[in-house]
């Protein structure tokens, strides 16, 4: 009878350790329009990216911020066609306010690290062409809005700066009196989880 028991108990911690688990883990992709300003730079110059990542229990987890924006440093008529992309693998810690599960608010902070790249080619006053890739850091802080389980708003502030010097060959570009790129980027999206 003991042997029989032990056997049932050992069976039941079995089943229990290996029956599947719902999973914790809530994946997002967010497409996003946003401007960028500051780096001596026009103000309000605009920007569009998606964001992807996922979250342990809704809390801690990873995301990836694509971004570009076109004509970052002026008009194509001065400075050609110019742009910068960010590409940064991010750490994010939210904050569920409400339900787990369904309509919610989630306030948040991220930061990370990753590239930068800028393109210069040509114009009126920028008569050089140059691309750099430089290793970048951006850190921001934001708000999740679901309405129902699978569909919300988002919205992001974030500061990026670059953490080597801007070396264009070219003098009209002054970022302050630094040359390294540093901008700060207000965006706003749909997210899909």
């Amino acid at each position: 009878m003991r042997r029989a028991l032990k056997a049932l108990i050992l069976t039941a911690a079995i089943a229990l350790v290996a029956a599947p688990m719902p999973a914790r883990a809530e994946g997002f992709v967010t497409p996003w329009v946003g401007a960028n300003w500051g780096s001596d730079i026009s103000n309000g110059r605009a920007a569009l990216g998606v964001n992807a990542g996922g979250m342990g229990a809704g809390i801690i987890g990873g995301e990836v911020d694509f971004g570009y924006s076109p004509s970052f440093f002026g008009t194509k008529n001065d400075f050609g066609n110019n742009s910068v992309i960010d590409l940064m693998g991010n750490v994010i810690i939210g904050v569920p306010i409400g339900s787990t599960r369904g309509a919610q608010v989630k306030p948040f902070v991220t930061g990370g690290v990753g590239l930068l790249r800028t393109q210069l080619d040509g114009g009126t006053l920028a008569h050089v062409s140059s691309s750099n890739n430089m290793f970048a850091w951006n850190a921001g802080a934001g708000v999740m809005g679901y309405f129902n389980e699978h569909v919300g708003l988002r919205g992001d502030l974030r500061y990026l700066r670059g953490f080597e010097d801007l070396s264009t060959g070219n003098t009209v570009i002054d970022l302050n009196g630094n040359n390294q790129l540093r901008f700060w980027r207000l965006s706003g999206g749909v997210v899909l989880r």
